[in-house]
């Protein structure tokens, strides 16, 4: 205690007694680096297990990315051949290609797999790709007019960029 009565800082470790055995003052130097790596084994431990979480996390959401990006154009061959299957009048063909189109977008949808379709909306870099500037009257400069080919995200991370036509603004 100092002299106020209130007790002294003390170092973590207590000084030893002079005349302390050499023998046990190195076993507690010993003891005291064990303790210290046995702390940073267990810190690091700590790490990797949070890394290997965000890392299997990461693999879960995003594992279906090679696979989606082949099973897309399929969707747009599905797609386009309902297009013209409807222009050539051929009814059992086009309910046909319906209801397959409808499971595969159930199976993308589950696998997290969104459609973009920005119709009407502000263009976007990030999420569209401009093929064209069209002239539009009655539309604000800059909103896509046109989806010539659907875009996607995978739990909101972009697959493919929606390909667009975009109104032009009104130039002096």
């Amino acid at each position: 205690m100092n002299g106020n009565g209130n007790p002294t800082e003390q170092s973590e470790q207590p000084e030893p007694p002079e005349g302390m055995d050499p023998e046990l003052e190195a076993l507690r130097r010993e003891a005291d680096e064990h303790r210290d790596r046995y702390l940073r084994v267990v810190a690091e431990l700590d790490n990797f297990r949070k890394r290997s979480a965000r890392e299997i996390d990461g693999a879960r959401k995003f594992g279906a990315e090679r696979l989606a990006q082949a099973i897309l154009p399929v969707r747009d061959s599905l797609e386009a051949g309902l297009v013209a299957g409807a222009k050539a009048g051929q009814t059992a063909l086009v309910e046909g290609q319906q209801a397959t189109l409808r499971l595969l977008d159930e199976a993308l949808a589950a696998s997290g797999i969104r459609e973009i379709n920005p119709v009407g909306e502000p263009f976007d870099p990030n999420r569209h790709e401009a093929l064209s500037l069209v002239p539009a009257q009655g539309v604000a400069p800059n909103t896509v007019l046109e989806v010539v080919q659907k875009g996607y995200e995978l739990n909101d991370r972009l697959l493919r960029a929606a390909k667009v036509l975009v109104a032009r603004g009104d130039g002096p």
